[in-house]
């Protein structure tokens, strides 16, 4: 059952929906506007088989049944140079306004219907999608880092409860949705088990770490990465179930440190954690060709730094990195434009 708090996923339209319907009306009445100003102009070729006489009211009475087709037969046009305008000019907008009638039916009933079924399908065949659960400022510059690296935006869903947060996601393309994202009903809405990643970044450790508990529990296997502000709570997120726990306070204090050791040691570090730096740090699984190489000579030129080995961390330096086996996770640093280059999409840290 679907909690009273949920709403369904969505995506950005181009026009808002009111900024839509008035441009329409608008270019409507505008339109009606020119064709009363043709008939007033031209009101000498008109007959008003009542009185005889054409006022300004029986010209706009005149325009909009003619516009309309419905057409009384009281008031006719007479001249050949009046019938000339309802046949050249008037007709061609009263097609105009027909359609943008005829088009905002369409995108308001037809099109709005079939944007919230396929929206619908999309979410029912969700997979291996990323789910960022929490917008702040760690979920939007996750968000905005994904895509900086080649993920489409398609696959991102991003939970969170403020409207505002939620907007600018969607103007990223991402599908978005306003819930609470520690309900069971909100991750199987956005089918949490089927998810390839989960970034979880609440604001609060006491939020997150309940997120990654309900997450576990729902999707036993997918891959969840948090982020906690107090030392104290990286061992319970652990314990919850997350795989990666990430401490902003610690990597602040790393890079400040680091700027004591050495002048450019910080910037290289956060050169290796943004795409946007000329090197970058990357995971991925030991390719068949590189089986029984040692870790530095791998295919794609990078530098290996570390082997992940039935849960054991190797580092270049130890014997066992000096020949790779199926199934190992290496840790390599690579240029980024080497990356692009040859197509690769590995899991940046």
């Amino acid at each position: 059952m679907r909690g009273p708090g949920f709403r369904p996923l969505r995506r950005a339209v181009k026009v808002p929906v009111w900024g839509d319907l008035g441009i329409r009306l608008g270019l409507a009445i505008f339109l009606v506007m020119i064709v009363v100003m043709i008939h007033w102009w031209d009101r000498d070729g008109l007959v008003d088989n009542l009185d005889g006489e054409v006022s300004f009211s029986d010209v706009v009475y005149f325009t909009m049944i003619s516009i309309t087709t419905t057409g009384f037969g009281d008031i006719a046009p007479i001249t050949d140079r009046a019938r000339m305008v309802e046949a050249i000019i008037v007709t061609p907008i009263r097609f105009a306004v027909f359609f943008i009638f005829v088009g905002t039916a369409y995108n308001f009933i037809i099109k709005r219907s079939w944007e919230k079924w396929r929206m619908a399908r999309i979410q029912e065949e969700l997979k291996d999608h990323i789910v960022v659960l929490g917008y702040g400022i760690s979920g939007s510059e996750a968000v905005g880092e994904l895509i900086e690296r080649g993920t489409d935006p398609n696959c991102i869903v991003v939970i969170d409860g403020d409207e505002e947060r939620l907007a600018h996601a969607e103007s990223l393309g991402c599908a978005v949705m306003a819930a609470d994202s520690t309900r069971d009903d909100t991750l199987r809405a956005v089918r949490i088990e089927q998810a390839a990643n989960v970034l979880v970044s609440a604001g609060r450790d006491d939020t997150s770490i309940l997120i990654v508990l309900t997450v576990r529990h729902l999707a036993p296997h997918v891959p969840i990465s948090v982020v906690v502000r107090a030392n104290d709570n990286e061992l319970l997120a652990r314990q919850a179930g997350a795989n990666n726990v990430i401490n902003p306070v610690r990597f602040t204090g790393l890079l400040l440190a680091g700027s004591a050791k050495g002048a450019h040691i910080s910037e290289y570090m956060a050169d290796l954690a943004s795409v946007a730096g000329r090197v970058q740090l990357v995971e991925r699984e030991v390719k068949p060709e590189e089986c029984g190489l040692a870790i530095s000579e791998l295919s794609t030129g990078g530098r290996g730094l570390r082997v992940y080995r039935d849960g054991r961390a190797l580092g270049f330096w130890e014997s066992e990195c000096q020949s790779l086996r199926p199934g190992d996770v290496v840790v390599e640093i690579v240029p980024t434009l080497n990356g692009r280059e040859h197509g690769d999409a590995p899991t940046a840290l």
